[in-house]
């Protein structure tokens, strides 16, 4: 149960850091992108750029999966 907590604790933080970074970059969060889709629907998928669908679908779930990573790491040294 320990190993869980560690491990979403660092999935968290690294989610925090990560949508800090992306506001700055002056990227879409799944947060702008879902509230784009409820407000336009479906006309909103034109309005997303490339680099904001790569960063949406394939470097968020990567940076969240470095989040796990780091989140084992830390369980597996301490323990």
């Amino acid at each position: 149960m320990l190993r869980i907590y560690i491990t979403g604790i660092a999935i968290l933080v690294i989610a925090i850091v990560a949508n800090g970074l992306i506001v700055k970059l002056g990227l879409k969060s799944w947060y702008d992108f879902i509230d784009i889709l409820s407000k336009n629907g479906t006309s909103a998928l034109s309005k997303t750029s490339v680099i904001e669908y790569l960063w949406l679908f394939i470097g968020y779930p990567l940076v969240l999966g470095l989040g796990y990573w780091l989140g084992d790491k830390i369980y597996l040294s301490i323990f």
